[in-house]
C-alpha cells in the first residue's frame, strides 16, 4: 500500500514538472538593455513567456522601456496606443510558449548579461576621453 502511494505522488510530481514553463525575466529594461536579467518559472498552466515594450514614436532615437516574464494567455499579443503629457506611446505584449522563448534583446541582437557598473564605467570613460579631444 505504501508503495502505491509513493508511486501516485511521483506520477503527480512528474505531471506538475512537465507543465511548468521557464521564461526570461526582466523587471526593468531601458533603451533595450535589461538592468537585471533573470529567469522565472510560470506558476499556472495558462501562462506564457512574454516580452512587453513601450515605445514613443514621437521621440526619435528613444528605444523605450521593456519588461519580460510570465503572463496569462488572455493578456497576450495585444497593442495599446495612447498619449501621456502630449507624447504618443505604443505598448505591445507578445507571447510564446516554450522555455526561454523570450530572449533578452539589445538592439535586435541576443543580449549577454552586461553589468550596470561596466556600462556606467564605459559611459564615463567615453565622456572623459571626449573632453581631452577639444
Amino acid at each position: 500500500m505504501r508503495g502505491v502511494i509513493i508511486a501516485v505522488v511521483a506520477v503527480i510530481g512528474l505531471f506538475a514538472l512537465a507543465e511548468t514553463l521557464t521564461c526570461n525575466q526582466c523587471s526593468v529594461g531601458l533603451i533595450g538593455i535589461c538592468l537585471k536579467p533573470s529567469t522565472t518559472v510560470c506558476t499556472t498552466n495558462t501562462s506564457n513567456c512574454y516580452t512587453g515594450k513601450a515605445s514613443f514614436p514621437s521621440i526619435s532615437g528613444f528605444l523605450g522601456f521593456n519588461t519580460q516574464g510570465c503572463l496569462e494567455s488572455n493578456n497576450c499579443d495585444i497593442t495599446v496606443n495612447g498619449t501621456i503629457l502630449g507624447a504618443s506611446y505604443v505598448i505591445t505584449q507578445t507571447c510564446c510558449n516554450t522555455d526561454k522563448c523570450n530572449p533578452v534583446q539589445i538592439s535586435g541582437a541576443p543580449y549577454m548579461q552586461l553589468s550596470l557598473p561596466v556600462a556606467l564605467g564605459t559611459a564615463l570613460l567615453a565622456l572623459t576621453s571626449s573632453n581631452f579631444m577639444y
